[in-house]
């Protein structure tokens, strides 16, 4: 795909894949972007996963034919970006590459050489002339690895951002960036909120016209759009007043009860509604759901003196992304002896910022009159807060 005049993305399209990183579905495929730089000394920016190596040469040979790039730049060494590294150098092997020091050092683990009869090394703030188009660099550690580089072309203000402001999926499409982007972050780089708003500031010192990321839609309009929802998730704020339902239920009374409380919600205006079932829905979308709402309804039976497996394995993704600035608000169910409201509070003791409504459910095995006044009561306090978000 022709980006500009003599700008390319050059990567490849993966739609057998049904897990990335082998646990998050991506019912849509998966994206493996590369770019190439056509200009006085020919530039390529990082490779692709190595079952697509030949695919992704051929696009290189088919752009510049009987001549040789110059720089092969690794911005990233996560191995559906690195993996085709060693089949470029083989075609190539005039070719310098460069990369953050750290990332020749991952080289030397993953291909046993660093390259260092040919390779160049890049600090922060360093630049590389091609030509007609400069390079700039900045060092972004832990966004979402500690040796990431991105790298901004100064003439046509163009970011390539290395895995920031990427998503699942292999559209073109905008549609459904938020969501999968989300998602992807979330999940992925959700973790290094306050290397992402490191690498933010950095970058807030320059123009820029176009984002070029190594997954999802290229990003050309409205950049500051997906530049405040990258600030608002790596700050952990919540991206929206709303609410995310989560429930575990053995034999059907706790998710009555979630849904009572739901329809009660609808019923009163609150449109803004996720509901999760997680055993059966995936844990990447209760997350990204989790993180997006402003308030958080955890229910639970009580197993084995603690809450279920589930709900535990959910929180446990919740804190290990520094889950904060949410409102909670728990619901247990219990026939002798009720802990799973205390084991989620244990849970997420850890977890900077959060408020618990003063009301809780407490079920006992079934629904009754008191549950039901229990429900009512929770719903209309979390309308007042919602109200005043």
């Amino acid at each position: 795909m022709q980006i500009t005049q003599s700008i390319y993305q050059i990567g490849v399209h993966d739609t057998q894949i049904d897990l990335f990183e082998g646990q998050f579905p991506v019912p849509d495929g998966m994206s493996y972007h590369s770019y190439l730089i056509l200009d006085e000394k020919i530039t390529v920016i990082d490779s692709v996963e190595i079952s697509f190596s030949n695919e992704w040469l051929s696009h290189i040979k088919k752009l510049i034919g009987d001549k040789k790039p110059d720089y092969l730049i690794i911005q990233h060494m996560e191995p559906d970006h690195s993996g085709s590294i060693m089949h470029f150098m083989n075609l190539y092997p005039e070719c310098t590459i460069a990369a953050s020091q750290l990332a020749f050092t991952m080289m030397k683990n993953m291909f046993h050489t660093d390259f260092s009869n040919r390779r160049l090394i890049l600090k922060n703030q360093n630049n590389l002339n091609l030509g007609n188009h400069c390079l700039h660099f900045f060092c972004a550690p832990f966004v979402h690895w500690p040796e990431v580089m991105m790298s901004y072309e100064s003439t046509q203000q163009i970011l390539f951002s290395a895995d920031a402001f990427g998503s699942f999926g292999c559209t073109s499409s905008l549609d459904n960036w938020k969501n999968e982007a989300r998602r992807y972050y979330f999940n992925i780089v959700g973790k290094y909120g306050v290397q992402v708003q490191q690498i933010l500031n950095q970058l807030s010192t320059v123009e820029i016209q176009m984002i070029c990321p190594l997954h999802g839609p290229i990003l050309e309009t409205q950049l500051s759009y997906y530049v405040h929802l990258y600030d608002k998730w790596s700050s952990y704020q919540p991206e929206q007043s709303g609410v995310t339902i989560t429930y575990t239920s053995f034999y059907g009374n706790t998710k009555q009860a979630v849904l009572l409380l739901k329809n009660y919600l609808q019923k009163k205006g609150i449109q803004n509604i996720s509901f999760i079932d997680l055993v059966r829905d995936d844990l990447s979308y209760a997350v990204s759901e989790s993180f997006k709402n402003s308030h958080l309804i955890l229910a639970s039976p009580t197993y084995n003196g603690t809450c279920s497996a589930a709900m535990k394995n959910f929180l446990h993704h919740l804190t290990d992304r520094n889950f904060s600035n949410h409102t909670i608000s728990l619901i247990e169910n219990s026939t002798w002896s009720p802990m799973s409201i205390k084991s989620m509070k244990n849970i997420l003791s850890m977890c900077k910022n959060i408020h618990y409504t003063n009301s809780t459910v407490q079920i006992t095995s079934v629904i009754d009159s008191n549950t039901l006044n229990q429900i009512q009561q929770l719903a209309d306090e979390i309308i007042l807060s919602l109200q005043s978000t």
